[in-house]
């Protein structure tokens, strides 16, 4: 493969995307981009607002088009928003790449993204709604990985340090 991201970053929300792939971007001396932040700016609102103001499908169109760009222009350390992989051709686009799954249980996922967060899809009873939504894409996430990393009990160094190894890759 040439071109594309030197790692994508996927899983649930709260894993741990952006904090350890800003450290990998820094470790690996690369850029770092994040589709829901590609989002953000593109509409000038936040992702909660897209979803109450236009709804899922809608947002899952904009994901869809700024995972596309951000494969097609970005070399760096990529994170995908935690319903991605939903997308068939996403996963296409992922195939041939350097997929990290950063996965967790749904204990860590409360104990990290809370149950009063701003997070459209958890918005009633988080705890099950987790559940079921890691029950729909856990086997998307492990489809597109070519490495899962646990991040349960583990600092974002850690995480860092263990898809860099998981990877074969050398920080800078």
């Amino acid at each position: 493969m040439t071109g594309g991201p030197l790692v994508v970053l996927v899983g649930p929300m709260g894993s741990g995307k952006s904090t350890v792939g800003a450290l990998l971007a820094e470790r690996l001396g690369v850029p770092y981009r994040d589709t829901d932040a590609d989002i953000v700016t593109a509409q000038g609102r936040p992702i909660s607002d897209i979803f109450v103001d236009e709804g899922e499908p809608y947002f899952r169109e904009l994901e869809r088009q700024a995972v596309a760009a951000a494969v097609s222009e970005h070399t760096g350390v990529l994170a995908l928003g935690g319903g991605a992989v939903l997308d068939e051709g996403t996963r296409e686009l992922l195939a041939d790449l350097p997929v990290a799954y950063l996965s967790m249980d749904v204990e860590e996922a409360v104990r990290r993204v809370g149950l009063g967060a701003a997070r459209p899809l958890l918005a009633v009873n988080p705890r099950r709604q987790w559940r079921e939504l890691m029950e729909a894409r856990r086997p998307l996430y492990t489809e597109v990985a070519r490495v899962v990393v646990a991040t349960d009990d583990r600092t974002p160094e850690e995480v860092a340090q263990a898809v860099l190894d998981a990877l074969e890759l050398k920080d800078v």
